[in-house]
């Protein structure tokens, strides 16, 4: 455990016997952060749209499409970290989960805490027309999300990152199930372990709200096309891979680096350790070249 830290969980601006609330708890990220809120001695509430049994944690059923359940999900608690988040409707779920912790607190402000995962170039990303939205809607939802919990009234910590390892790889899995492999030209990304991420939120939601968080990003600036190579090579499969054009401003965007933080590059794990770590048996058979 880092002294940052340690330095949040003697904070007095939280309360440590409240069950702390994590939406998306039994996603990629989820899973780490409650591992992380676990370790440091702190009650932790999953709230899911599919009811499971799981150790040590209490697991209740809402949906954030419909706010069915949220009401009682939110009940003693005075931190949410919200991480559910899906390509649509990002927006609509961060004003119904805000509107449930409002109406939770009676006036009370029960919900002291909002602590939110969104994405680097949710400020930067245009998403105006319909091409735009097909492509990369996902960061104007993220940007609806923010603004969402930021005009709630209730105290908030916003992280920005980059995209994350594990779903990186989860992506060109998808892709590779296809005989060619379209990549959009231009497209970079600067990809962090999600472990790093997700010591971070725990960080933020045992401590003070801080508003917008530093950014995350990762050590290196990829070119998709050779993320995906890179990872087909660790993964052994073979695919021919085809760059195609974008259009619209989104596009525009990205292609020029708005999804990217070279300033803020603090990730440590790297992408061929990750892939070295990912296929042990197979190791990394091939360089990938950062940009």
């Amino acid at each position: 455990m880092t002294d940052s830290m340690n330095a949040s969980i003697d904070s007095t601006s939280i309360h440590p016997t409240a069950p702390i609330l994590v939406t998306g708890g039994s996603g990629t990220i989820g899973r780490m952060v409650v591992a992380r809120l676990r370790a440091a001695g702190r009650t932790v509430r999953v709230m899911s749209r599919n009811p499971h049994a799981a150790e040590g944690i209490e697991v209740m059923t809402g949906d954030l499409s419909t706010g069915a359940g949220v009401a009682a999900a939110l009940e003693g608690v005075d931190v949410v970290i919200h991480l559910a988040g899906t390509a649509k409707g990002d927006g609509e779920k961060a004003r119904r989960l805000v509107a449930a912790a409002k109406a939770a607190g009676a006036g009370s402000a029960q919900v002291r805490h909002i602590v939110f995962i969104s994405v680097v170039g949710a400020d930067r990303v245009p998403v105006t027309s319909a091409i735009d939205r097909a492509m990369f809607g996902y960061f104007a939802e993220k940007r609806a999300a923010e603004v969402a919990i930021a005009e709630s009234g209730i105290p908030w910590s916003t992280l920005r990152a980059t995209q994350l390892f594990e779903l990186t790889a989860m992506t060109s899995e998808a892709m590779e199930k296809l005989p060619i492999i379209p990549i959009p030209a231009g497209v970079r990304f600067q990809p962090l372990a999600g472990e790093e991420v997700a010591t971070r939120l725990t960080e933020l939601a045992l401590g003070s709200p801080t508003r917008l968080a530093e950014e995350m990003a990762g050590p290196e600036v990829f070119d998709w096309a050779d993320l995906v190579r890179s990872h087909l090579a660790a993964s052994g499969r073979r695919r021919a891979i085809v760059r195609v054009p974008t259009v619209g401003g989104a596009a525009a965007a990205i292609r020029a680096g708005a999804n990217l933080a070279p300033d803020r590059a603090v990730g440590r794990q790297t992408w061929p350790e990750f892939l070295a770590a990912r296929y042990p048996d197979r190791g990394v058979r091939s360089a990938v070249r950062g940009g």
